[in-house]
Order: C-alpha cells, then sequence, then structure tokens
C-alpha cells in the first residue's frame, strides 16, 4: 500500500488538478457548459481522493509546515479570498439552476396565474385537481397549498399535471 501511495499520491493529485483547472476556465469564460460543467463537479470530487493519499504521502512535511507556522497565512488568504463568494451566495438572488427558480415561481402563483402552463383555464385547473381528490377551496391557491394539504412536494404535482396535459 505504501509503495502505490508513494507512486501515485501526487501524479493522480497533479493530473485531476490540471483536469479541474481546464474545465474550471472553461466554465468561468463559458466555453461549453454543457461538455464541462458536469465533468469538473465530479472529476472535482474525485480529486479528493489522490489528495487525501498526497496528505498522508507527505504528512511530515505538512506537520513541518505547521510547526514553523508557515501554512497559516496561506490557510488565512484562502479562506479570506474565499468569504466574499459566500456572502454572495447568502443572498439567495444569484446563481443556482433557473428551472428550481421557475418551478419556485409557479409553485407560489395562485392557480389563475399557473393555469395556463397546464394548457387550462383556472376554472379547469381547479377542477383536475379535484378530480385527483386534493383539496382546492379556489383559484386563488397555490400550488405550494394544494400539495401540503395533499402531502405530496410541489414539484411532483406540477409533473403529474403536465404528464396530464399530453
Amino acid at each position: 500500500m505504501k509503495n502505490l501511495i508513494n507512486r501515485f499520491a501526487t501524479p493522480l493529485t497533479t493530473g485531476f488538478f490540471i483536469v479541474s483547472m481546464i474545465s474550471g476556465v472553461a466554465l468561468f469564460f463559458h466555453w461549453a457548459p454543457a461538455l464541462f460543467h458536469g465533468m469538473h463537479e465530479w472529476l472535482s470530487i474525485v480529486l479528493l481522493v489522490p489528495f487525501a493519499l498526497h496528505l498522508w504521502k507527505n504528512w511530515g512535511p505538512l506537520m513541518g509546515y505547521i510547526k514553523r507556522k508557515s501554512l497559516y497565512l496561506p490557510l488565512l488568504l484562502s479562506i479570506l479570498v474565499a468569504v466574499p463568494f459566500v456572502v454572495s451566495g447568502m443572498g439567495g438572488k444569484q446563481g443556482g439552476n433557473p428551472a428550481f427558480a421557475a418551478v419556485q415561481l409557479v409553485t407560489k402563483a395562485p392557480l389563475t396565474d399557473s393555469a395556463a402552463l397546464f394548457k387550462s383555464t383556472p376554472d379547469e385547473l381547479v377542477a383536475r385537481l379535484r378530480q385527483r381528490g386534493l383539496s382546492v377551496a379556489s383559484s386563488s391557491d397555490t400550488l405550494n397549498q394544494v400539495a401540503q394539504s395533499a402531502k405530496i412536494q410541489p414539484a411532483q404535482l406540477i409533473a403529474e399535471l403536465l404528464n396530464e396535459r399530453k
């Protein structure tokens, strides 16, 4: 095992870092994001294994950095550089999958507004939901309210309604 770690920990870390670097740059500049997004996410996770092996292999030198206190400043700088991204993401306004945002809008809208998405009038949508045995007080209810009273996920309700309209 030790021979395996000594032979492959650093080369694998380097290889996966290069892949992560190239895919990260491509994503940053929006070059073929569909091609690079999954690769970047998954292979960055895979990178954790050789990284852990690399740390294991180099544990002694790492402890030397800690004893000399030369590891703290680079780690602190790394964290400080990351903090603005975390803080800006906490607002919930930027980033994320636009499909999730669209589903949130649809589920929070009154049935009068969302009915057209299901090729129905508001009254037809209320009738369809009631035919399914769901509780709907009026067309001013939201899909969230209907789904919550039925103890199902709003996205599941949307999927079922969309499947019906075909």
